[in-house]
C-alpha cells in the first residue's frame, strides 16, 4: 500500500534532525518549526500550551499530509522573547506537568494496594464490574 513502514513513523533516519527552525522574513518575531516523526498529539499539545503564555501572539500547527510523519508549528511572539526560547520554555513546562501527572497517577494506584481497600475494587478504583450480578460490564437500572 501507500502507507510507510511503521518504524519509519518514529525512528529518525541517519543524519535526520528532529527539529528544523526557519525564521519568517515577512512577519516580525515569528518562526516555523518542522518537527519530524511526530503528529497531532504533540502539535496540539504544544499549540495549546503556547497560547497560554501571554508573550505568544500566535501559535498554530498543521500536518501537511497524513502519510508524512511531521508537522509544522508556527509561532509569533511579542518581541520580548524569541520564538525558539518560548518553544523551549513551553516544552520544559510540559515535561514538568507530565511528570506531575505521572507521579499523581502512580500515587493513586498505590492506594489501591493498601490494606483495607474493598475486595471488589477494580484497577481504576471503582467497584469491579465482574462482581455485579451476571458479570456484566454495565449495570441495568
Amino acid at each position: 500500500m501507500n502507507a510507510p513502514n511503521r518504524f519509519e513513523l518514529f525512528v529518525l533516519d541517519e543524519g535526520e534532525k528532529l527539529v528544523e527552525i526557519s525564521e519568517d522574513t515577512k512577519i516580525p518575531n515569528a518562526a516555523t518549526f518542522k518537527i519530524v516523526k511526530e503528529d497531532h498529539t504533540l502539535g496540539n499539545l504544544l499549540r495549546a500550551e503556547l497560547l497560554n503564555d501571554s508573550r505568544c501572539l500566535f501559535a498554530g500547527y498543521k500536518v501537511p499530509h497524513p502519510l508524512h510523519p511531521y508537522f509544522q508549528l508556527k509561532v509569533q511572539t511579542d518581541g520580548s522573547v524569541t520564538p525558539s526560547q518560548i518553544v523551549t520554555e513551553t516544552c520544559q513546562s510540559l515535561l514538568e506537568k507530565l511528570a506531575s501527572v505521572e507521579a499523581k497517577f502512580k500515587r493513586e494506584f498505590t492506594f489501591v494496594d493498601v490494606d483495607g481497600a474493598p475486595k471488589d475494587m477494580g484497577p481504576y478504583g471503582a467497584v469491579d464490574p465482574t462482581s455485579w450480578e451476571g458479570g456484566k460490564d454495565y449495570l441495568d437500572l
